[in-house]
């Protein structure tokens, strides 16, 4: 099966569909809806309880997580059906022992305003329009001009006033965290997804720098640091530790904070946001053998 398409909402329908039916084994539910109403969905193989989470186009531009997420759940369900071994690693053993979920498309809206402007964002085109000054081509929010990755609880009050010192007062295309945290339905369906299944490990995917984050605060457990430097080693990525208005509100952040378990923010690829389709194989390959030991670990 290829994954050659932007995830629109019609194409990730789609990609979904195409899997459910080449793979018996996995199986997909929707944990919310969008700003919009869009679905987000759910991919799952093995236990979905206590399984490791990957998540992808949380921000509209950086839709190419998507279809990586896409393509190693893909690749995970051949292997675990054919008795394949990856790397070394008998992924039905892996698979059996604790299971692999994913939320390829956690802002559908953002996503579908990013690839096609205004006409994406229903009744909140002209909202959209006026925010974006018609530059869709960098759009990062949901489609109330809130950014996800700054929505989520986890040092919010310090982010909140970062973005004022930065000029940021208000729904813009990127860094406005909302008026309060987790605001938004995007954000809750990942946060309750999290703790109704009580995931074991989150990943986070964004792009771009081929960088690794793992570090939020004391509860950020030690091991955490041992995973990065492993992943690091696997694909080539540096570790790194976020500054600024990135330091703040994200996901990783959260989990971290919530569960006291380890969590990442994987930075693929290089260029500028959208990163483009014909980036794609390569940017998967060397990334490849990383979301292995993901799965592991």
């Amino acid at each position: 099966m290829k994954f050659n398409l932007p995830p629109t909402a019609e194409n990730t329908e789609k990609y979904i569909q195409g899997i459910l039916k080449e793979h018996p084994c996995s199986k997909s539910f929707f944990v919310g809806r969008s700003v919009l109403g869009r679905k987000i969905r759910v991919l799952s193989i093995g236990k979905t309880a206590g399984s490791v989470l990957f998540v992808g186009a949380t921000h509209g531009s950086e839709w190419l997580t998507s279809l990586v997420i896409f393509r190693f759940f893909n690749d995970i369900c051949f292997a675990f059906e054919h008795g394949e071994k990856l790397f070394g690693t008998d992924i039905r053993k892996v698979i059996e022992k604790r299971g692999f979920s994913v939320i390829p498309v956690l802002n559908p809206d953002g996503v579908e305003i990013n690839i096609n402007g205004k006409s994406g964002a229903f009744s909140s085109g002209r909202k959209v329009e006026r925010l974006s000054g018609g530059d869709y081509e960098h759009w990062n929010a949901n489609a109330a001009g809130v950014d996800i990755n700054h929505n989520f609880g986890a040092g919010w009050e310090i982010l909140h006033r970062q973005e004022r010192e930065n000029g940021i007062f208000g729904p813009a295309p990127r860094k406005y965290g909302g008026p309060r945290p987790f605001s938004e339905p995007e954000t809750r369906a990942a946060c309750g997804f999290c703790s109704t299944f009580d995931v074991k490990r989150l990943y986070s995917f964004h792009s771009q720098g081929e960088e690794i984050f793992w570090y939020y605060g004391r509860k950020t457990p030690i091991i955490g640091r041992d995973m990065a430097e492993e992943f690091a080693d696997a694909c080539g990525y540096k570790i790194a530790m976020p500054e600024g208005m990135a330091a703040n509100g994200g996901f990783k952040d959260w989990y971290i904070e919530k569960f006291g378990r380890p969590g990442f923010t994987i930075e693929i690829g290089k260029g500028e946001n959208p990163l483009p389709l014909s980036d794609f194989d390569e940017i998967y390959e060397k990334l490849f053998p990383a979301l292995i030991k993901a799965l592991v670990m």
